[in-house]
């Protein structure tokens, strides 16, 4: 192996072990019954998920039948420099298939179904990985956070259904926030403020605030900004977001750089204006495709501030929308979705 190999694994070894988060029982399941239909005779596939230590493993072992699951495969992933880590050499990627076979009326731990080792690292990009992702249905894990953008990709690529987890952020990357246009993705129904705590391996370094060991020593983490992220339907994503608000010119400002105007919290759109309206990305946590278009993004459709006002009187950075400040200055603001109200057009 090469010395531009070996740092090459290190690196992907270093961002494994930072993505390394398990999910809590809890939160799996306060997601998971809004979707139950989904899943009747279905292949259900976690690709990022040991199953001696996922909760994913664990609902659906002990949900199979209730959900009418035809198959239940896992894989996890196993760095070539795991070692770097701390970690024991014995370790393998792995995977295991469950079909529901019991022998008595116990859920079966995940030794007792049987685990097997992959020859490979269990990359969910790798081909061992893909061939059983092929025989999946559904997708349902807590993917790497810093391989978003591929690990969604490859979803789209195969045309699987999914349920993952991910920073709610991730929606304004150029690869993904077509996919909420074109409502080909969408946010599940359980989150929708705060943070969510995850487990963290042994050897995770605990620095930041929000983070804690419980009495057994367990490691956790508090991570801000977490969404579900999903192309499975459920009832409440059709249903109406009631509008109270009245448009006025002065409550509602235009950018300087796209006609729309800037509505600032998602409780205060107008029930009553049919143009288009810059809106908070966390909209999208009331979105209903029946009542609203969206149209694209300050990132998308912000012209640049460069052939509209002089240099200085603005900040600058990527594409975003600027609303005037009143004394030949702009201000530039956080990330917008425009919206159009169908029921007005």
């Amino acid at each position: 192996m090469t010395i531009t190999t070996r740092n090459r694994d290190f690196r992907e070894a270093r961002r494994a072990k930072a993505d390394e988060f398990y999910t809590s029982l809890y939160d799996i399941e306060l997601e998971l019954k809004h979707y139950r239909p989904h899943f009747e005779g279905k292949v259900v596939y976690c690709n990022c998920d040991d199953p001696r230590a996922s909760n994913f493993f664990r609902y659906f072992a002990a949900n199979f039948e209730h959900l009418g699951l035809k198959k239940l495969i896992t894989t996890c992933y196993r760095s070539r420099d795991a070692s770097q880590f701390g970690r024991d050499d014995s370790d393998h990627a792995v995977y295991l298939e469950y079909n529901g076979e019991r022998s008595d009326s116990r859920i079966p731990a995940a030794e007792e179904i049987g685990i097997e080792p992959l020859a490979g690292d269990g990359d969910f990009r790798s081909a061992e990985s893909v061939q059983l992702l092929q025989e999946a249905d559904i997708v349902v894990t807590n993917p790497p956070f810093s391989l978003f953008r591929e690990y969604v990709a490859q979803l789209v690529e195969h045309q699987k259904q999914f349920l993952i987890i991910g920073n709610m952020n991730a929606l304004t990357y150029k690869e993904i926030f077509p996919l909420f246009q074109h409502d080909q993705m969408w946010y599940g129904p359980s989150i929708r403020s705060g943070d969510r705590e995850f487990r963290v391996p042994d050897d995770y370094p605990i620095t930041a605030a929000g983070s804690r060991i419980d009495r057994d020593g367990r490691k956790y983490v508090r991570v801000k900004g977490v969404r579900w992220f999903t192309n499975l339907d459920y009832t409440g994503r059709h249903e109406d977001l009631k509008l109270h608000r009245t448009y006025s010119p002065h409550a509602y400002p235009k950018y300087a750089n796209f006609d729309a105007i800037d509505v600032s919290k998602t409780m205060d759109i107008p029930a009553d204006y049919e143009g288009p309206m810059g809106v908070p990305i966390t909209f999208l946590d009331k979105y209903n495709p029946s009542q609203f278009d969206i149209l694209g993004s300050s990132k998308t459709l912000g012209r640049p501030m460069s052939g509209i006002a002089k240099r200085g009187t603005y900040q600058q950075g990527g594409p975003r929308f600027y609303l005037p400040n009143g004394d030949g200055t702009y201000r530039r603001m956080y990330d917008r979705i425009v919206i159009k109200n169908k029921h007005l057009t």
